[in-house]
């Protein structure tokens, strides 16, 4: 798998750095982490991990790590309790591209989405947001019910 990830996505020339899969699966499997989030390092040309939040941070944490002009990808663990009172939890995949952003920098990570998307395998929901308001918590409760 992980000669795989070593090639580069032919459209926008950006791999994946190997952690950027660990780390979500630590997340997914150990939950280590409440969220992770990825930045594309243009002189690396690949998808990296910027920042991880801890397993006992809040969406509040999670919404403040996020910049407010510049992109970036980002996986969420949204825990939750069913109408049957059953612990259930949902990874979300959120792609951040916020209006103000620079041009270049929305094309870079929408044709980069794609291929960094399919490493994080076992993801449930997936938001695209342009704004915080498109990342309200209700909008993720409603998606995981």
């Amino acid at each position: 798998m992980a000669f795989l990830r070593s090639y580069s996505n032919a459209s926008s020339g950006m791999g994946v750095a190997e952690d950027c899969r660990d780390i979500f699966l630590e997340l997914q499997r150990k939950k280590t982490h409440r969220y992770v989030i990825f930045k594309i390092d243009e002189k690396q040309k690949q998808v990296i991990v910027e920042k991880t939040g801890g397993a006992t941070e809040s969406y509040d944490d999670f919404l403040a790590s996020l910049p407010e002009n510049d992109c970036r990808y980002a996986v969420y663990d949204f825990d939750f309790v069913t109408e049957e009172n059953c612990q259930k939890s949902k990874i979300f995949f959120i792609a951040w591209s916020p209006s103000v952003s620079r041009i270049r920098a929305k094309m870079l990570y929408a044709t980069s989405k794609d291929r960094f998307r399919r490493e994080m395998d076992g993801v449930h929901y997936e938001i695209q947001a342009t704004d915080p308001s498109e990342l309200d918590l209700e909008i993720l409760r409603d998606r995981a019910h």
